[in-house]
């Protein structure tokens, strides 16, 4: 066996890359290093682990097993066997308060707390939400009660009369929430109980930009007391 020792290897012309004709081989334990990339129009086959330290971005993969975190883009499509999600939790955000307005911005969460010790809410603001065929979306709020328990306990300042949606690519818009035979949901008259309150929102795919291609609902899950 020979060997060629170089520091560097270009083609002919002095100005690209080499051709390997008949492929390259890495003894065992051999490693390519680098700042560089590398670009491959044909397939790779790896037949024992890969390793990656930054970001993976692929269009298609048959299996994943990630140690870390994976980021869906466009959703995940379940086509057959069982999917088991294991000590999955999500954070409770703060909803953004201003000027009697309370934001859920959906894009960091679907579930929110607010203090009404803070402010009674005139106004529930919903974005960022996801505009897709016929589904159904659900925000939950737990509003904490203020010292003197009167925060938002009349009709006209209950939660669900003014409600603002701004789906995903849609510039906003105002509604009310369907409170089965009632017109919104008032809040405990209890100092400092708590009030689990969920929105729930169904797009019938008829077109964003239309408010009537919209219904939102809202429930209220009992005054809850603690302490």
């Amino acid at each position: 066996m020979s060997e060629i020792r170089v520091n560097k290897v270009i083609d002919e012309a002095g100005t690209g890359a080499v051709e390997l004709t008949q492929g390259a081989t890495l003894p065992s334990g051999k490693t390519l290093s680098g700042a560089g990339s590398i670009s491959i129009g044909g397939d790779i086959t790896a037949t024992g682990n890969v390793s990656v330290g930054g970001t993976l971005t692929y269009d298609d993969v048959t299996n994943i097993d990630s140690v870390g975190l994976i980021t869906a883009r466009s959703g995940i499509v379940v086509t057959g066997g069982n999917t088991t999600i294991k000590g999955a939790v999500e954070t409770v955000n703060t909803g953004t308060y201003s000027g009697g307005i309370l934001t859920l911005d959906t894009a960091t969460g679907t579930v929110f707390s607010h203090d009404l010790q803070s402010g009674a809410i005139g106004i529930v603001s919903i974005t960022n939400f996801p505009v897709t065929a016929n589904t159904f979306h659900t925000v939950t709020l737990l509003l904490n009660q203020n010292s003197t328990g009167t925060g938002n306990t009349t009709a006209a300042t209950g939660i669900g009369t003014n409600i603002t949606l701004t789906p995903n690519g849609v510039s906003g818009f105002t509604t009310s929430a369907l409170v089965g035979s009632g017109t919104t949901v008032t809040l405990s008259t209890t100092a400092e109980d708590v009030d689990i309150v969920t929105f729930g929102i169904h797009y019938n795919n008829g077109g964003t930009g239309t408010p009537a291609n919209y219904k939102t609902f809202v429930t209220k899950n009992g005054d809850f007391r603690f302490g």
